[in-house]
């Protein structure tokens, strides 16, 4: 996986959510459920404590584009 490259719109997200840098990054690496969508966007969910973390993202080079983050269990 490439660099990890934040929208504006996933940043505040994070923020809103309390989610941090570190849970993204885990969820990126080790998902537990991966859905690929139209448009080449990809969903992978990952439980991290009382959390269930959703980091919606696309692959564009070697980056990856982290479009929203969201915790569904709120």
């Amino acid at each position: 996986m490439g660099k990890i490259y934040l929208t504006r719109h996933a940043r505040r997200r994070m923020k809103w959510r309390n989610i941090s840098m570190e849970e993204v990054e885990e969820t990126l690496a080790h998902p537990e459920k991966v859905d690929r969508l139209l448009g080449g966007r990809i969903n992978v969910l990952k439980p991290i404590g009382e959390k269930l973390i959703r980091v919606t993202f696309r692959e564009v080079g070697n980056r990856v584009m982290v479009i929203s983050v969201v915790d569904k269990n709120k």
